[in-house]
């Protein structure tokens, strides 16, 4: 179903159907089930306590339990400007996200909050039913994209439109809630369909989740599947798995398609309140239906543009120019590249951003990356391309002894976590293709060499 926002999707549920299970999670070693006039219950009672506390901006350290499932809905039906946070993420990052965001209050672990109520502001701007996710991107430099809890249930509907689910069903939730296809696409998919929600037990209990709890359905980014198909973590009750936030290598494509479950890929973004296309398990996993809200066109030199009325973002917080440079007329430039084929499927074919997205749906990007690298070469030219999900480092020249060139830039490579490191080197034996304003065009040079 369509819902206007989490107030009409809890209260709808809550009163249809009352006695239906809404989300379990475990306590103490147990399995707990929040039916769905419970949910409502909680969500309301909560509600109304954070409206008599009179602040404006909420940023919650997500940490996927069943409380911050809770606080979340809860700071949006309070009239409160909600922010999604990641405890996870590195101390100084959090503070320059917690002053960008202009929060006034915290929710989440103590000690964490302890360390960031300096940064919290006086008198911030509210926003009533509006949400904010931070790109997922590996510095404080990833924006804080506005998004409103309607946008969020039109992607859910968007996303069960295409692959809907039973209320016999349930979802599990392995995904951060502070990254827009945790929260959708882990969350108010299953909820909007009145699916059953279960709460992952966190990291440490991957491998023995999907056996605990027994799920139909699991939304993962493809590390997380590749670490669950690696162990054997399946059950055998699975039969839908989608895949996203990030390409998939082939090779976690085929082993997930040996298991019996049903295998689909999807495309989104932050900006659009998560995905604009599915595959739906049928044929080629990277042959994909735009969701019926949404139109894409593929503009003339092959970049993916995104008309999403429904489910587009209002912008970046405070970032006019930022937003104006990618929002053009209500069309989105998503510097992703693809092609619609014979049976108008989309198909990406890679990236134009100067960012690589990583299997597990980070982003590295690449401009202070590259100067790092440059630097440590004595300012010699280079790119970095995201080749087979790996980075590569391309040196403009003749190939050369490579040996001298992991010396001097293993310092930068130590300084990244593993799976942003240079994994090889190779040589562009011509000058690196630009830009009229000098820029490398990254994108030409790996269609070039991917004979595209």
């Amino acid at each position: 179903m369509r819902f206007s926002g989490f107030n009409e999707l809890l209260f709808y549920w809550g009163e249809h159907a009352p006695k239906a299970p809404a989300i379990r999670y475990a306590q103490n070693d147990a399995i707990k089930t929040c039916t769905y006039s419970e949910l409502f219950d909680r969500v309301t009672k909560r509600a109304a306590f954070l409206s008599a506390e009179k602040k404006q901006a909420y940023g919650i350290l997500s940490d996927g339990s069943f409380d911050c499932v809770i606080e979340i809905f809860s700071s949006v039906l309070s009239g409160r400007r909600t922010v999604l946070l990641s405890e996870n993420a590195a101390d100084e990052v959090l503070l320059e996200q917690v002053k960008e965001a202009e929060l006034d209050a915290l929710w989440g672990d103590s000690d964490l909050k302890a360390q960031l109520e300096p940064a919290l502001t006086e008198n911030p701007e509210g926003g009533t039913g509006k949400l904010l996710f931070f790109t997922s991107g590996t510095t404080s430099r990833a924006k804080a994209v506005v998004l409103t809890d309607a946008s969020l249930m039109n992607s859910a509907y968007n996303g069960g439109a295409l692959l809907p689910l039973d209320p016999a069903d349930t979802l599990l939730c392995m995904l951060p809630l502070d990254h827009v296809f945790g929260f959708v696409c882990g969350l108010l998919w299953g909820l909007s369909c009145r699916a059953c929600v279960a709460l992952s037990r966190g990291a440490r209990h991957y491998h023995e989740d999907c056996i605990y709890f027994r799920p139909t359905a699991l939304s993962a980014v493809p590390s997380l599947l590749g670490f669950l198909l690696k162990y054997r973590a399946l059950n055998p009750e699975l039969k839908l798995i989608l895949i996203g936030a990030g390409g998939c290598p082939p090779e976690i494509l085929r082993a997930a398609q040996a298991t019996d479950a049903r295998v689909c890929f999807g495309y989104g973004l932050t900006e659009t309140s998560s995905g604009v296309a599915l595959s739906l398990g049928e044929g080629d996993p990277y042959a994909m239906t735009v969701c019926p809200d949404d139109t894409i066109e593929i503009a003339d030199d092959g970049e993916v543009l995104i008309t999403a009325p429904t489910c587009m973002m209002q912008g970046y917080w405070h970032k006019p120019e930022d937003t104006a440079e990618v929002l053009k007329g209500g069309v989105l430039f998503t510097g992703d590249l693809g092609t619609f084929d014979e049976a108008g499927k989309l198909r990406l074919t890679g990236r134009k951003k100067e960012m690589l997205v990583l299997s597990d749906g980070t982003k590295l990007y690449l401009p202070e990356y590259e100067q790092a690298l440059s630097a440590a070469l004595d300012g010699e030219v280079l790119c970095v391309l995201l080749i087979d999900d790996q980075p590569i480092l391309v040196l403009e020249g003749e190939l050369k002894d490579t040996a001298p060139i992991w010396a001097k830039i293993r310092p930068v490579l130590d300084a990244r976590p593993r799976n942003q490191q240079i994994k090889r080197i190779e040589f562009y034996e011509k000058p690196l293709p630009r830009t009229a304003s000098g820029k490398i065009m990254r994108w030409a040079i790996q269609r070039e060499r991917e004979g595209l």
